[in-house]
């Protein structure tokens, strides 16, 4: 299952709390009709068939395919260029297949 860093636990926190947003916001993850990206958009509530990571009260929303890409993934984050933070991914350390 995906793993979210402390700090994507804030990043997703501070996106899913702003003002406006449903309390079980959360951030949903979602493949684009097949195509290898993933879509990434706040959410006032899981899809019918999403899969929820909860960790520390931060909720992301997976769809199906994207839960099994995430799988053996880490959501953490970083400064891009412009220095504004960025999701980014990385594998588990320590799962098996690792």
């Amino acid at each position: 299952m995906l793993m979210l860093t402390p700090t994507a636990v804030e990043a997703v926190r501070s996106l899913t709390s702003t003002a406006g947003t449903p309390e079980d916001a959360g951030l949903r993850i979602s493949t684009n009709d097949g195509a290898q990206t993933l879509e990434l958009a706040v959410a006032a509530a899981p899809a019918e068939h999403d899969r929820i990571v909860d960790t520390a009260g931060s909720k992301v929303f997976l769809d199906e395919q994207a839960a099994e890409f995430l799988d053996d993934k880490v959501l953490d984050t970083s400064l891009d260029e412009s220095g504004r933070s960025a999701f980014v991914l990385a594998p588990q350390v320590g799962t098996a297949g690792n």
